[in-house]
């Protein structure tokens, strides 16, 4: 099954469900995050793992690892307001993406929650980014 596939079939249990969602994600808080492609202006949906801090709702692009980007992080960069769902509830945010010290202190909470998160870090060389997404 591809990634798209993959992300289908959780976007569907997720809104069917009030945001919760099985298999290899149940339990984890995950969020629906709808941009507009830089590119094409097409409308883009990804679940996404958050963390929750204070009033901000915290995102990671690691793409598992990956050498670039995930193109979720080029939409939300070129159009910052984006929409959110979660749990039944659907709501605009706008994105910052975290400089230093907030991004590491942020990521290594992100890591000591759900530990793929570490393994994605070892995995790359590049910095990957962190994204606060707070209430429009």
């Amino acid at each position: 099954m591809d990634i798209q596939e993959l992300n289908r079939q959780i976007i569907d249990e997720f809104r069917a469900n009030g945001g919760k969602v099985g298999g290899q994600f149940e339990g984890a808080p995950l969020l629906l995050l709808t941009t507009q492609g830089a590119k094409s202006g097409k409308t883009r949906v990804n679940p996404l793992a958050y963390l929750a801090d204070k009033d901000r709702y915290v995102i990671i692009a690691s793409y598992a690892g990956a050498p670039t980007n995930p193109p979720w992080y080029h939409n939300l960069v070129a159009n910052p307001n984006v929409t959110v769902e979660v749990g039944r509830e659907r709501f605009a945010v706008h994105a910052e993406v975290l400089g230093e010290p907030e991004r590491t202190t942020l990521y290594r909470r992100m890591a000591a929650i759900m530990p793929p998160f570490a393994e994605y870090e070892r995995k790359t060389t590049r910095k990957i980014p962190v994204v606060a997404l707070r209430r429009a």
